[in-house]
């Protein structure tokens, strides 16, 4: 591997952080004005980049809070907040914090986010907590406790990269210069503020997924964090669909919980009586049609096939979040929530026939006895 390439200029852009939270089971259709005190409109990208006549992007509900000042690792900072509101009962929090450093590793500290009333994830945590009790009257089924967050960290860089002095070429090609910095890229993404430690296996591996359009942008996706080189212009795209993949992870995190929580309950309650499983199988039923309506919903966010390069940029993304994989874990537990619901349906009705066996020789039995002890002519 070759060595990193001395800094030439000073690398500036924002870092963008990305919380995913599950807050009830789904969100009500009724029009919401605001939220925080800020106005609620339908989110919507922009591209400029070739693409379809009529491109479909999911536009959820989104709130753009007002700016704070903070002191972040380099000084004083101005952090913007916008939260969007998503029909599956999710919650995303993006923070967005402007930087300037003359090495990718001065970035690892923008990892954790540190402020002097507490952590970012903190941070993000009261704002998710407070959002869900001003919509708590549009909500169905809120959840007793938002479970831990599922974060994401983007490392967005002001693009085209200049070259070298005397270079033919005004601008870095994205790609040669990830060649050159692979190790400083990796270092950033896992969190490694020493990038010589790094083994040139986990370099490759952590920079393996990167993705460009032209040749002087750049995207590489990592599992905690991604790198991105572009005009700011041209980061939303990308950000959008980090953003969403990021909350799909979320969602079926939570779904594959409650799928475990019910498998564990079913099986426990299989001995209970005649009643209770009729109960047990009314349960088993909604949460198949739950799942069903789940599983359509969580797919419907990311049609936004039509746009060549974004779908490759999400094929990407989902599989280093192993999403397929959550995907198969959830629908393999479903089918067994589905095998019981039958199973307990074809007992049921064993039950029954039974039953109505019993009761049609009861009556054969009483018409017999009836004939028998009638009076004789």
């Amino acid at each position: 591997m070759k060595p990193d390439a001395a800094p030439t200029h000073r690398y500036t852009g924002e870092v963008v952080y990305l919380f995913a939270y599950d807050i009830a089971y789904e969100m009500g259709r009724d029009p919401i004005p605001q939220l925080l005190g800020a106005p609620i409109t339908p989110y919507s990208v922009d591209t400029s980049r070739r693409s379809p006549r009529h491109l479909l992007f999911y536009q959820p509900r989104s709130a753009r809070l007002p700016a704070q000042e903070r002191t972040g690792p380099n000084g004083p900072m101005r952090m913007e907040r916008e939260i969007k509101i998503l029909p599956i009962g999710a919650l995303s929090v993006r923070f967005r914090v402007p930087f300037a450093v003359d090495r990718l590793e001065d970035l690892v500290a923008f990892h954790d986010l540190q402020f002097a009333s507490g952590s970012l994830h903190e941070e993000a945590r009261k704002l998710a907590e407070q959002a869900r009790t001003e919509l708590a009257p549009h909500i169905l089924r809120p959840i007793e406790r938002i479970p831990d967050e599922e974060a994401y960290t983007v490392f967005c860089l002001h693009g085209p990269l200049p070259s070298t002095p005397g270079s033919p070429q005004p601008h870095l090609r994205g790609e040669a210069w990830l060649e050159t910095h692979r190790r400083s890229v990796a270092a950033l993404l896992t969190q490694e503020s020493d990038a010589s430690r790094l083994s040139r296996q986990e370099a490759f591996e952590s920079t393996s997924r990167h993705l460009s359009y032209y040749e002087d942008d750049l995207i590489v996706i990592d599992w905690d964090a991604a790198l991105l080189i572009d005009e700011p212009a041209e980061w939303e795209e990308s950000l959008y669909v980090l953003e969403l993949a990021n909350l799909q992870l979320a969602e079926l995190e939570a779904y594959d919980r409650l799928l475990d929580a019910s498998l564990e309950r079913t099986y426990r309650d299989l001995s209970v009586s005649v009643r209770g499983r009729r109960q047990l199988l009314r349960d088993l039923r909604e949460l198949r049609i739950d799942m069903a309506r789940f599983s359509d919903e969580l797919s419907n966010i990311s049609k936004f096939f039509g746009d060549w390069h974004v779908a490759r940029l999400y094929e990407m993304t989902a599989a280093r979040f192993h999403l397929g994989d959550w995907h198969r874990s959830v629908n393999d537990k479903l089918r067994t929530v589905g095998e019981l619901h039958e199973m307990l349906k074809h007992d049921q009705s064993n039950r029954w026939m039974l039953a109505l066996e019993i009761a049609v020789v009861v009556l054969f039995i009483i018409d017999v006895v009836m004939l028998l002890s009638g009076p004789k002519k």
